[in-house]
Formats: C-alpha cells, sequence, structure tokens
C-alpha cells in the first residue's frame, strides 16, 4: 500500500482535482502535495484529517488500503444519463450462466427479427450455499433490450425509466476477468463516495454490464 498512490488516486476520482487546488484547501504548497504523492514526506494528523472529510474516506482508506485497484484497461470513468428503455430478463443458475442466459435471449432476438440485440447483464444474488459451495454455481441475469414498438408475445416485458449511473469502459475485460470487472465495480464505488454519490436500488436497476470484447459497467445513483 501506499499513502502518494492513494491521494493521487482519490484526486483523480475528485474530477481530476489538481495537486494546485487540493493544496489551497489544505492550506498548504503545491510541492508539499507532491511529496507526499511521491511517498517522501507523510502529512500531520490534522492535514491527514482534513484530506479525509474533502474525499470522504477514512484514515485506514489512506494509510492501509491499496484503493487503486485500476489497471490499463480501464478508462471513460464517468456519470451518465441513461435513457429509458424497455427489455425483458432471463435468469440462469449454472456453472455458466452469462453464457446460457445471453444465449438464450440471443435466440429470441433472432426469432423475433431483432438484428444486433443489445443485451446487458448483472450478478443474481440469490442462491443457497449449497449451490455455491457444493455445485460451484452462480447466478447471472441477462436482459434483451427491446428495439421502439417492439413486442413479443409470450413474456413479461419491463420497463425503466431515463436514470442516472457512474459508468466505466473496460477494454479486455476477460484477459482477467476476476480481476477486472470486480476491479470496475472497486473503482465506481470509490468514485461515488468520493463525490458524494449513493447507489439506488429501487425502481430500477441497481448495476449491470453491457459488451464482452470491450465491456461498460454501470451502478445506478442519485
Amino acid at each position: 500500500m501506499s499513502f502518494g498512490k492513494n491521494l493521487q488516486y482519490l484526486r483523480q476520482l475528485s474530477r481530476n482535482m489538481t495537486q494546485e487546488a487540493l493544496a489551497e484547501k489544505l492550506n498548504v504548497s503545491r510541492q508539499t502535495i507532491s511529496k507526499w504523492e511521491m511517498d517522501t514526506a507523510n502529512p500531520e494528523m490534522d492535514k491527514a484529517l482534513e484530506i479525509c472529510k474533502i474525499f470522504n474516506c477514512s484514515l485506514d482508506n489512506l494509510f492501509r488500503e491499496e484503493m487503486d485497484k485500476r489497471s490499463d484497461a480501464y478508462s471513460n470513468l464517468r456519470v451518465e444519463e441513461v435513457a429509458g428503455f424497455r427489455y425483458i430478463e432471463h435468469t440462469v443458475i449454472s456453472t455458466e450462466p452469462e453464457s446460457d442466459a445471453i444465449g438464450h435471449l440471443r435466440r429470441i432476438a433472432k426469432k423475433n427479427g431483432i438484428d444486433n440485440p443489445r443485451i446487458i447483464g448483472w450478478d443474481f444474488p440469490n442462491l443457497s450455499q449449497e449451490q455455491t459451495n457444493v455445485f460451484n454455481m452462480h447466478g447471472y441475469t441477462a436482459a434483451l433490450i427491446l428495439p421502439d414498438g417492439k413486442k413479443i408475445d409470450g413474456v413479461d416485458i419491463r420497463e425503466q425509466s431515463a436514470h442516472k449511473y457512474v459508468a466505466i469502459h473496460i477494454d479486455r475485460p476477460f484477459d482477467n476477468p476476476f480481476v477486472t470487472i470486480p476491479g470496475a465495480y472497486h473503482t465506481l464505488s470509490d468514485f461515488m463516495r468520493t463525490n458524494g454519490l449513493e447507489q439506488v436500488y429501487d425502481g430500477v436497476i441497481p448495476c449491470f454490464e453491457t459488451g464482452c470484447e470491450s465491456m461498460d459497467v454501470y451502478i445506478a445513483c442519485k
């Protein structure tokens, strides 16, 4: 862990706050911020507490954690207004639920003449310990976004209004998926906390992923 790297990370999350801007808030010089970020000096306790207040984090976050779990695969960290959409969803619990759920919806899309279907997905958490630990299963829900005016008989069509999300782009997410994808959620959570954004669970899809070769991860917020 490195206090300097954590501080630089927090600045970047806070809409790329400059060293000069942080120095002004703390009433220190820009050179002092630079020394902290290079780990050639540490702040006094009162300044460390001020940093915690500015970035809405704890002393443990600053000095004991490796906060920056990003990689070169991440880009375009942003707040985005996602337009409203209609969708159908399909949940699978298996050892390979993502491909099963997405494949099912692709077949529905093809059957109903939907070219280049837009599919999003998210983890389905309601599994028993036996399913997870004994049978090595997990759950995944995929959702097919319906084109305007498209109707599909015999399925439950859901609707979501336009809503604000924080989002991040991942190149090559499946090169190391068990690190890269959770790391994206970690970065988004840090971004929300640093910028005073609260996650929303009711009335919207709380989080979802879209894309395969490259991926965007979204978390709903106020």
